[in-house]
């Protein structure tokens, strides 16, 4: 006998998982599964799941890339540990101490907040702290209660070997000589103290920065490494309370002046050509409370919360930052793209002949001030429904086929032009829209570039994302989000700082074959990180990095031996050998 069919508008006990999912996986995949399967609209979708129709094509164009794992499988279990938040504070107290994992795990067994040594360690790992290395009997538990004085390296009268963790550091220096970091320093007059002059609290600063210390905070777990140390011409790295106060006393004039004296430097390596840049803005979020900062837009959290709005630079060819502001007000931001111009051009005497950038970055009266500069720019334009309207009336042959210079789908787009004008913008602009390239509307492309074939338009604009990857890699390898916090740093140095990290890990991977495009997270992991040990003679260091897997690959690198100015152009040379026995 065959069921009746249920009263329509009616749902069984239970349909409201389906139809009002509130987990974030799940209703993530019915806003696709609408979107897919039913053939709902983006605008449609967002409307009904709660998103906005931006965050639906990006949901779509990332599950067209290859993004498809929605429900994952979590591990069974309290998602809370009551015993490690109650011996959190007395750990990291403990920590800040010198103790060891199994010291401290010691120290909470006969106390109320008793944590084993996997508890330990993985707290400590949460907060960003690494394992430290091995020490003497005699000196377990002091380190902290008797930290030895930052000041500048003693060199010996006789040959001094000494074991070190950041031997692979020194690799970097190499290449900030070639940048002339002194000479930069001096140019923008940056303050030093009569025990640490302003380079060594600079190169301290890049030491840690180049490593990837998440926080600043965590220099005392570093600080007390010969080649870190010898890294900033010093004995032991300043402490976090030092370099924060230091870091206090530098203003955006210094950072300006400090990234005018790079750019040129930067044009005689080869790292730009000074001609072609993409520009991004890119939101800081601020991780504390009671603070006086503008909201941004922060696409990680796809919310709008206090933040540090950062302009970012890069070479078009190179894909090298040069260039980074972190000292933008909401009502000037328009202005951004001017201000670089004109510190490009103060820096190097030349004329930027072309930047490309989203939207969101500059204004129609800003486009009209590029154009009067004789500057070529290329930007989107947003679409609005009467524009649409109009692109999908045309006819078929009103559209033209292009061939784009890279792999895999949507290689043959097909473009439409005309000339427009925008509103602060009285130039009239050509307008490229392009369908077929995955996405629901055209893209439109404004450009005051008349003569440019359209195809190439097209194709440098679908390469300005890659400053989007550059940004990820600075995240990533720099730590460029963990910036503004609860930890006294300047923000605007440190993206400065950045900048310098960013050309000296180029510099680098240049010399190793094979990683001319390697990320700086994998120069990092596979040769900066090594461990090996120091000679240090009245001459200068002779840095032995340990054999490792990648360690022909530095044999190859012709490595040279390089005078250090703030050694007192003592030298540095490289030996790769044998790991130091333990």
């Amino acid at each position: 006998m065959g069921s009746a069919k249920r009263p329509h508008g009616r749902r069984r006990a239970g349909s409201g998982f389906f139809t009002d999912p509130q987990e974030i996986a799940h209703r993530r995949y019915e806003t696709l599964r609408a979107y897919f399967v039913d053939g709902a609209t983006a605008a449609q979708a967002a409307e009904r799941f709660g998103y906005t129709t931006a965050s639906v094509q990006a949901m779509v164009r990332d599950f067209r890339a290859g993004d498809s794992d929605f429900f994952v499988e979590r591990r069974p279990g309290p998602r809370v540990a009551p015993a490690k938040q109650a011996a959190r504070e007395r750990v990291l107290r403990l920590r800040a101490q010198g103790l060891s994992i199994t010291e401290i795990a010691e120290t909470l067994a006969g106390t109320a907040t008793p944590l084993n040594r996997t508890g330990v360690w993985e707290l400590l790992r949460d907060e960003g702290f690494e394992r430290l290395a091995p020490r003497p009997p005699r000196v377990r538990g002091q380190l902290r209660d008797h930290p030895p004085r930052a000041r500048l390296l003693d060199w010996p009268e006789q040959p001094v070997t000494v074991s070190a963790d950041y031997v692979g550091a020194l690799l970097l220096l190499p290449g900030l000589v070639e940048l002339d970091l002194p000479g930069a320093v001096d140019h923008a007059k940056m303050p030093g103290t009569r025990e640490i002059p302003a380079l060594a609290s600079l190169l301290s600063l890049l030491a840690l920065k180049a490593i990837g210390r998440r926080r600043v905070s965590h220099v005392d777990d570093v600080a007390t490494d010969p080649a870190l140390a010898a890294f900033a011409g010093m004995e032991t790295l300043p402490k976090a309370t030092a370099l924060g106060s230091y870091s206090y006393r530098l203003d955006r004039s210094h950072d300006q002046a400090l990234l005018e004296a790079l750019a040129p430097r930067m044009l005689a390596t080869g790292q730009t050509d000074g001609r072609d840049f993409d520009l991004d803005f890119h939101a800081i979020m601020h991780f504390g409370e009671d603070v006086a900062l503008e909201t941004h837009y922060v696409p990680r959290r796809s919310q709008r919360t206090e933040s540090v709005l950062t302009l970012i630079a890069q070479d078009g060819a190179s894909r090298n930052l040069v260039y980074a502001n972190t000292d933008i007000q909401k009502a000037s931001q328009a202005d951004e793209v001017m201000r670089f111009v004109r510190h490009w051009r103060q820096a190097t005497g030349t004329t930027i002949e072309l930047v490309v950038f989203d939207s969101k970055v500059t204004t129609g009266a800003g486009l009209a001030d590029l154009h009067a500069e004789g500057i070529r720019f290329l930007t989107l334009r947003q679409r609005s429904p009467k524009i649409i309207a109009r692109l999908e009336a045309l006819p078929y042959d009103a559209w033209t086929t292009v061939t784009l210079d890279r792999k895999g789908r949507h290689r043959r787009p097909q473009v439409h032009e005309d000339t427009v004008t925008v509103r602060g913008c009285p130039t009239p602009l050509r307008q490229i829209a392009v369908r077929g390239l995955g996405h629901d509307h055209p893209t439109l492309i404004l450009t005051n570039d008349v003569d440019a074939k359209a195809g190439w338009l097209v194709n440098r604009y679908a390469k300005r994302m890659a400053i989007e990857q550059r940004l990820a890699e600075a995240i990533r390898s720099f730590h460029l989000d963990a910036l503004s916090s609860a930890v006294a740093l300047n923000v605007d140095l440190d993206t400065t700082l950045t900048v310098c990290a960013h050309a000296a890990y180029d510099l680098l991977r240049r010399r190793l074959a094979g990683y001319q495009h390697a990320t700086p997270d994998t120069i990092w992991r596979r040769f900066v990180s090594t461990r090996g040990r120091l000679t240090i003679t009245p001459d200068g260091i002779t840095a032995r990095l340990n054999n490792r897997t990648y360690s022909p690959v530095l044999r190859t690198a012709q490595l040279p031996t390089v005078h250090i100015p703030w050694w007192g152009q003592r030298t540095l040379t490289f030996e790769i050998g044998q790991p130091v026995p333990t």
